[in-house]
């Protein structure tokens, strides 16, 4: 019988107790998680709270296995009967699903967890009243009208912030927990000019820690430039010039190097990267990592979502492709091994996810010797809308930003579509900065890439 959970009981105990219940119903395998988690919003607009929202969840999700046969169950119900259910429930669906022979837990020899402070969770989070949240999430928004009377407007000033505790066990002798935390402030300022042409932008800032944030006043004021230098914007002609990806959308052009790396894409051979592993794929120049592992990153956790220990993985080095990114169940699929890139959710079977994702130069440059020797060309700070087919790599995206002169950043640029191949921008990554910053779990420096086609006027 599994013990009355009260709600500040949450534990490792727990999770066995429901292992033991679920191999007692029959099954040869099971894996619990259990969750918990709080959430705050605050969202203040021309000094008055538009939003303010605070939740919490608790849940616990069960995968058993019958040999070769596989089931998933998930509940907030966290009473005995609640998850008595839960058990039963997935105990019975496993006994009408279909044989896998690649389903199955990890190997014994598999599991682990990094030692050691991961700076991934601070208790300043929770600490902080929801006065001073309020009053941060006020002071961005303030800092953008008082940036410039262009400023007449705003979608608001806001803090968020969550945190959860998670505990994974199984069967097979794994029993993991952590705690995260996460804060973040943002501004969302609007501008109008004189001849009553409207723009709108935003910044932000995000850290594990509320002391680590960067102040409320300068996020305004750099949310009310990025916006006030998108008046006047027009479109420019038709043409294939060099296209600079600024860093917080370069981070797009790196998600999609992990998108083409996926097992699962790779299996379903739903990738242009599939079948080639140790060609190059990208410009000499490039290396793209994805390491869980690093001390305070957004996607680091002491293991995956199987109960492997996270870790580096270099996944193109100096452009050559060298490893895809995997679970358990693809790498069975694949007859590789598992890259620790399990990513476990309440419910259902592990996906695959990133760590701490990110591109690396073999000659970083300062950004404005990134744009010095272009002579026409675009620098991209917003896309709009998805175009991307990762099995041929075809690219075509809405964009706006800045265009660009002789090496300068003159006037602003909107209405435009920038086209090309996945393919070929990877290999035309000409020049890459060395102004990477890790404001999520993605990043990559400004990146500059030659011969796209921008569809303009």
């Amino acid at each position: 019988m599994i013990e009355t959970l009260t709600h500040h009981e949450l534990t490792a105990d727990l999770a066995t107790q429901i292992i033991d219940q679920a191999l007692a119903a029959g099954a040869t395998d099971a894996e619990v998680v259990l969750y918990e988690g709080d959430e705050f919003e605050a969202l203040v607009r021309k000094g008055e709270v538009e939003r303010l929202k605070e939740s919490g969840s608790r849940a616990a999700g069960l995968r058993v296995f019958l040999g070769a046969r596989a089931a998933s169950t998930s509940t907030s119900d966290l009473t005995p009967a609640g998850l008595e259910r839960l058990v039963h429930g997935a105990v019975t669906l496993a006994r009408v699903t279909s044989e896998d022979p690649f389903a199955g837990l990890p190997d014994h020899a598999s599991f682990g967890k990094l030692t050691g402070e991961l700076r991934i969770y601070s208790n300043d989070v929770d600490d902080l009243p929801a006065a001073e949240r309020i009053s941060l999430a006020r002071r961005a928004d303030v800092a953008c009208f008082a940036a410039d009377p262009r400023i007449t407007n705003s979608r608001g000033g806001s803090f968020d912030s969550g945190a959860g505790h998670k505990i994974l066990a199984n069967s097979r002798g794994f029993v993991g927990e952590y705690r995260r935390s996460i804060c973040s402030i943002s501004a969302s300022p609007i501008a109008q000019s004189a001849d009553g042409q409207m723009q709108r932008d935003y910044w932000y800032s995000s850290a594990r820690s509320a002391a680590a944030l960067e102040s409320p006043e300068s996020i305004g004021a750099e949310a009310a430039r990025r916006t006030l230098r998108r008046l006047g914007a027009r479109s420019v002609p038709t043409q294939q010039v060099p296209v600079v990806f600024s860093p917080e959308i370069a981070r797009s052009i790196v998600g999609h190097i992990f998108e083409a790396a996926n097992g699962s894409l790779i299996y379903h051979q739903s990738s242009f990267f599939a079948g080639k592993l140790g060609e190059q794929v990208a410009s000499p120049e490039l290396t793209i990592i994805d390491d869980g592992t690093l001390v305070g990153g957004f996607g680091t956790a002491p293991f995956d979502g199987e109960g492997l220990p996270t870790r580096r993985t270099v996944i193109v080095e100096r452009g050559v492709l060298k490893s895809y990114l995997l679970n358990t169940y693809m790498a069975r699929k694949l007859n590789l091994h598992s890259t620790g890139n399990a990513s476990r959710g309440i419910s259902g079977a592990p996906g695959i996810g990133a760590g701490n994702l990110f591109l690396e130069s073999a000659s970083p440059l300062p950004p404005a010797s990134v744009l010095a020797e272009i002579k026409s060309g675009l620098y991209v700070t917003e896309l709009i809308g998805q175009g991307i087919n990762m099995v041929t790599g075809d690219y075509s995206r809405g964009a706006s930003g800045l265009w660009i002169e002789n090496g300068e950043l003159t006037y602003p640029v909107e209405g435009i579509t920038i086209a090309g191949n996945l393919r070929e921008m990877f290999q035309n990554i000409a020049a890459a900065g060395n102004d990477m910053v890790f404001r999520s779990s993605v990043a990559s420096p400004t990146l500059r890439i030659d011969g796209m086609t921008i569809a303009g006027a």
